[in-house]
């Protein structure tokens, strides 16, 4: 491997490490490991509700590592789920995140969503907006 891309890699982790501590503290948690398991869920749960257009498109503004995150099992033909209220949305992300229950869950993507709407540009978040149901747009635009 070349110097170069160690530094590409070496970026990315760091973006990441960043990601995780700015989701950690949003949750008001030191525990970077669960800080994942909550970005992991809501990513694959926001992921699986887009189209597969504006979920390529989502994924090409995410840290590398992130981006690798964000695909694992994904199955582009299943997508985009029918998911339009937004307890069924928290229950997505209970499963996937393990989580206790929807409180567990609404935090969990409010923090990742803000960290999102920190990181990714404004024209992006619109597109992902305009593909969610009505109900489902003030847990990603808050």
């Amino acid at each position: 491997m070349s110097g170069s891309e160690l530094t590409i890699v070496e970026r990315s982790v760091e973006k990441t490490h960043i990601w995780l501590n700015e989701i950690a503290e949003q949750l008001g948690v030191e525990d970077r490991q669960y800080a994942y398991r909550a970005m992991r869920a809501v990513l694959h749960t926001l992921r699986d509700r887009l189209t597969v257009d504006v979920a390529a498109k989502l994924a090409a503004q995410l840290p590398t590592l992130i981006r690798g995150i964000y695909y694992e099992d994904w199955d582009p033909s299943r997508t985009p789920l029918p998911i339009h209220e937004v307890e069924v949305f928290l229950d997505h992300v209970v499963s996937e995140g393990r989580m206790a229950g929807e409180t567990e869950a609404s935090l969990a993507v409010s923090a990742v969503a803000k960290v999102l709407r920190e990181h990714i540009t404004p024209g992006e978040i619109d597109d992902v907006l305009a593909v969610l149901p009505d109900r489902l747009k003030p847990l990603i635009a808050a």
